[in-house]
């Protein structure tokens, strides 16, 4: 069963999704861990990733081994771990006609679907959604809950404007909402390539990143009925319930 498909009969069914997990939906293909390095505009900046090659543990902070040079904008609780689908370095190289490669723009873990099952992207995850990064039956893997979409800034258009001098490459991305997500971390652990990963717990089925981007982004207002679902949710992260507050329509 995929995951979009799972998320439908839940609208429907609870308690048959909840017999349905955990299911194995991937593989975690890299880890990915930055250093602190002089960047453009006179500043310091861990946006570029390198491969992790050993394990490594992971605490409410995120990575161990990870650095984030501006604290006030990156990492912690609420973003201590960023996933991203490789699909989005494949849209913006066709789009602008670049060659950027994987790690460049910031993110700790890649991963591979399983078999048939929908690759991990803003299409098919879900605010609230749970996941396991290692073995179902061991107590120290690490396990993420998504907290919120990441909001794409201008040290994207620095880091591939080194490379390129395409404008405005971060405004392209949020407006397509394919900048990956942030996890806040549920269960500390140790990570590292070639684990599987499960599915753990799906409690908002309609909340998926790419109805998320498309919400807030949007310069309708919308019925109460369908944002107040949003505001629900305990774990989305408070600037995004703030923003969505705002798209009310004042009937």
């Amino acid at each position: 069963m995929s995951i979009q498909s799972i998320a439908s009969s839940t609208q429907h069914n609870k308690t048959d999704f909840n017999q349905t997990l955990p299911l194995r939906i991937a593989t975690l293909v890299e880890v990915r861990a930055g250093k602190a390095m002089p960047f453009a505009r006179e500043q310091m900046s861990a946006i570029d990733k390198a491969p992790v090659k050993a394990p490594v543990a992971v605490n409410f902070m995120g990575l161990t081994t990870d650095e984030q040079a501006d604290r006030r904008h990156h990492g912690g609780p609420l973003k201590a771990v960023h996933q991203l689908p490789t699909a989005t370095y494949d849209k913006i190289n066709a789009e602008f006609g670049l060659k950027v490669r994987i790690g460049t723009l910031g993110e700790n873990l890649t991963t591979e679907a399983l078999d048939d099952l929908p690759e991990m992207n803003e299409a098919t995850v879900c605010i609230g959604d749970v996941f396991q990064y290692g073995d179902i039956d061991t107590n120290d893997s690490v396990q993420l809950r998504i907290v919120q979409p990441r909001r794409p800034c201008y040290k994207i258009n620095d880091q591939i404007g080194q490379f390129t001098k395409v404008p405005n490459i971060a405004a392209w991305v949020s407006k397509q909402g394919i900048a990956g997500w942030y996890f806040e971390v549920v269960r500390d652990g140790m990570i590292a390539a070639n684990l599987p990963v499960y599915l753990i717990e799906r409690p908002y089925p309609f909340a998926t990143l790419s109805r998320l981007w498309q919400l807030s982004n949007s310069k309708e207002k919308f019925a109460i009925d369908i944002i107040e679902p949003w505001l629900a949710i305990e774990c989305l992260e408070e600037s995004w319930k703030t923003v969505l507050a705002k798209k009310i329509r004042k009937d």
